[in-house]
Parts: structure tokens; C-alpha cells; sequence
């Protein structure tokens, strides 16, 4: 586990360098750089979140729940359901505004949605417009909060120190106009340690021993 103060310190003495050219407010942008770009690189079950809400018969347009914050970065599924009654659920086709524009011309017409789009970075379209005040559940992914001096901690921090600190540590050797060797390095630190995380989250904690058997290595056969 790495805390901010730890990281701080930790780029610091890396690259070798104080507090007078790599001062905290520097090393916050590296901090944040570093963590988008993790975001970027892998899908980590703790960026996964559920959200819910409420359509609005004859509204075509939803908000989405947590946009607000500013975090939200992507949705993985839709799904809607009756206010009332037995919620049989029905997930909704993702498609684009062209689509859906040719598809159902006339908003004022109501029937059960099938489909979704992005109308914008916060509201997502329905067609058909909703003809009832429809449930809605949204499998999302959300960005962590990042590491600062008021949270001391992440999930990224805590679990995977490394490729945080060689993330960073790649931001401030370009920052610094680093050996071209020193970048590298940190570099192929950072992919092998990203590629550990994967292994991980991508792999094992989304497999199941009875479906899909044993994670096995090969072994190489002697020859008689």
C-alpha cells in the first residue's frame, strides 16, 4: 500500500529530485495524469458501478443518475423494468442518434423503449418515448476518486502501488527531460505491472473454476 505522502516522496527520491523543482502541485498532475491513464489501460472491477432511476412517460431523455459528480466515463448496459408489478426486465440496444432520429421521427408517440443513445456527456436518448414511468438500471463504469492530500488512499494505491508510482514516475521523467533509458525503463515498468493488474482483474476474478476449469501453465515434455 502507498499513501499520497508516500508517492510523494517516493517520486522524489526516484528521480532524485526536491521539493523546490518538484513541488507538490506538479506532482498532483502527475498523480492525476497517471490515474486517467490507468483508467484508460484497464477495466478494474472498482471503476464498475450500478445506477438507477426513474423515465418519465412521454420524456425521451434521462439523465444519468452520478453525472453530476463528473466521473462517469462510460455504460456497459441498459436495462429497464415496471414501476410496478413483477419487474421483468428488458435491456435496451445501444445505437446512435442517426439511428434513432430515422427510426422513431415523431417523439411525441409513445410505446416501450428498445434502444439508447448518448444524447450528450450527461443525458442518454430513448426510442421509443417512453409510455410509462419505466425503472431504469445502468451498468456503468465511474473513475475512483484520485489520490490527494484530502484522500490519502485509493483502491489503486492500496492494491496496486507500482503501476501507480511508475505511471507517475514516467509523467515526471518526461517532465524533467529525463534519459531517454530512465523513461523506458519506467515504461516497461509500467506495462509489466499493468499487465500483472489485468491478469488479475481481467482474467482471474472474472473466470469460475467450475465453468471454465483450473487456470493451467504448460509444461514442456521431455523428450524419450
Amino acid at each position: 500500500m502507498t499513501t499520497y505522502s508516500e508517492l510523494l516522496t517516493q517520486i522524489r527520491d526516484y528521480t532524485e529530485t526536491s521539493s523546490d523543482v518538484l513541488t507538490d502541485t506538479i506532482l498532483d498532475d502527475f498523480i492525476q495524469h497517471a490515474e486517467k491513464r490507468i483508467f484508460r489501460d484497464i477495466d478494474l472491477d472498482v471503476y464498475r458501478s450500478y445506477q438507477f432511476a426513474s423515465l418519465t412517460q412521454g420524456n425521451p431523455f434521462v439523465t444519468l443518475p452520478g453525472a453530476d459528480t463528473g466521473q462517469l466515463a462510460f455504460i456497459r448496459s441498459a436495462q429497464i423494468y415496471p414501476a410496478t408489478g413483477t419487474p421483468t426486465r428488458d435491456y435496451l440496444e445501444q445505437k446512435d442518434i442517426s439511428y434513432m432520429n430515422e427510426y422513431w421521427p415523431d417523439r411525441t408517440s409513445q410505446a416501450q423503449p428498445k434502444y439508447y443513445a448518448m444524447w450528450d456527456q450527461d443525458t442518454i436518448y430513448l426510442a421509443p418515448t417512453p409510455n410509462s414511468n419505466y425503472n431504469i438500471e445502468l451498468a456503468l463504469n465511474k473513475q475512483e476518486t484520485g489520490l490527494s492530500s484530502s484522500n490519502t488512499t485509493t483502491w489503486v494505491s492500496t492494491n496496486a502501488p507500482r503501476v501507480l508510482l511508475y505511471a507517475c514516475l514516467s509523467e515526471a521523467y518526461k517532465f524533467l527531460k529525463g534519459p531517454d533509458n530512465l523513461l523506458a525503463f519506467y515504461e516497461q515498468g509500467y506495462q509489466q505491472a499493468l499487465q500483472g493488474l489485468q491478469l488479475e482483474q481481467q482474467g482471474r476474478r472474472r473466470r469460475d473454476e467450475y465453468s471454465d476449469g483450473v487456470l493451467r501453465l504448460p509444461l514442456e515434455s521431455k523428450q524419450p
